[in-house]
């Protein structure tokens, strides 16, 4: 028997009221400037310390421009699936131009980095095989690994040991780890090497999913996988994200031929969505080249991280271990979380609170993401800010 609508949409009263309680709830804000640290925010100027736009092209005049030639020369969408008639010639070249910037054989252009990741586990596990994933790993990883119907083992972060016992006692054919190569809200590297010693001598496949190191890390932004110099093999599959550093959308995945041609076959988000439009593969390949020739905006982004992290000795509060553009300092309960970042916000300055169960119990935080067009001064106002708002919490 069905329930009354009645009763049905209280409880989705009842939901959002204990969201409220929790401090808990998200709230979405409107940007009403192109993609930058200086925005104007719900109407007021802000300076924002929360995109993912880690060398600040998502704004780049040259990337606007490249996008409007290639709306000018594809037209805007693609009318089908990649595989019906939505694949053009700009995404053969721009899948060409992947693998050869992360040194892979092959890559395939998807959507949105959540679809590559929903999709390629299981093209390449099912039923009666095993993931094994970092217990910090992305949402979309997490929900990748249940669609395959694969047994999921889950090991403590970064935790070798642990895994290595994990792939010991496994009887299944088919092994997979799964890991991000930059953790989202910790900001910390996985230990990439050592994982791939793992999967070599468990005859695992290594999937990465290098969202937030792929334009930042690595020789001209090559990625984690470079940056760790990890070889050339069929083992690895390296996901990258073009909606990030990259600063247009979209997502990749690069790796052997044969695995990526099985991918292409077999991912359902790839297979059954309609493909991206060609202008954004037209406008990626500029941004390609911007990424290859950023070495000075790294070095500048290198150089924001270090002044934050030395002009940050929090007392109460916890900074955590990032070598990269996310921060996150950790302040641990939820309302006293919303408080500063609210404080913050009313100093013009916007830095997002991050809550369960997007982070684990007890450990909500600011997440601040540099990007390279920050300068010195935008990062010595935060630190400011938040030195004299933990002072007086």
């Amino acid at each position: 028997m069905s329930l009354p609508d009645s009763v049905l949409r209280d409880e989705l009263i009842a939901h959002l009221a204990a969201l409220d309680e929790g401090a808990l709830r998200r709230r979405r804000r409107t940007v009403e400037d192109p993609c930058g640290p200086h925005v104007r925010v719900d109407g007021r100027p802000m300076l924002a310390f929360c995109s993912n736009d880690y060398l600040g092209f998502a704004g780049h005049p040259l990337l606007a421009q490249a996008l409007q030639e290639g709306a000018a020369r594809w037209g805007v969408g693609s009318g089908a699936s990649h595989l019906v008639s939505g694949h053009y010639h700009v995404h053969e070249v721009l899948e060409s131009r992947l693998a050869a910037l992360v040194g892979r054989p092959r890559a395939l252009y998807l959507s949105t980095g959540y679809m590559a990741n929903l999709g390629i586990p299981s093209a390449l596990v099912g039923r009666g095989d095993a993931i094994f994933a970092d217990r910090l790993n992305h949402a979309s990883l997490v929900d990748g690994a249940r669609l395959t119907r694969a047994d999921v083992h889950r090991y403590p972060h970064a935790n070798l040991g642990a895994l290595a016992r994990q792939l010991e006692a496994c009887p299944a054919r088919r092994k997979l780890i799964l890991t991000d190569a930059v953790f989202s809200m910790d900001g910390d590297l996985a230990p990439l090497p050592e994982l791939l010693d793992l999967a070599e001598r468990h005859d695992a496949w290594l999937v990465v999913d290098d969202a937030h190191g792929f334009g930042v890390l690595g020789p001209r932004g090559a990625g984690a996988a470079a940056h760790f110099g990890l070889p050339d093999t069929w083992r690895v599959v390296y996901i990258g994200t073009l909606g990030k550093a990259a600063g247009v959308s979209g997502a990749f995945v690069a790796g052997d031929e044969v695995v990526i041609e099985t991918i292409l076959q077999a991912a359902r988000p790839y297979l059954f969505t309609t493909g991206s439009p060609p202008a954004l593969a037209h406008a990626l390949l500029t941004s390609l080249d911007l990424i290859a020739q950023g070495d000075g905006r790294r070095a500048h982004l290198t150089v924001l991280i270090a002044s934050l992290r030395a002009a940050l000795p929090l007392q109460r509060w916890s900074l955590l271990p990032s070598p990269s553009p996310i921060q996150p300092v950790v302040i641990g309960d939820n309302a006293e979380t919303l408080r500063v970042a609210r404080a913050l916000w009313e100093q013009g300055l916007w830095v997002p609170a991050i809550r369960p169960p997007t982070v684990p119990q007890h450990s909500a935080r600011l997440r601040i993401s540099l990007s390279a067009a920050h300068t010195l001064e935008d990062v010595a106002h935060l630190a400011e800010a938040l030195l004299r708002l933990e002072a007086s919490a």
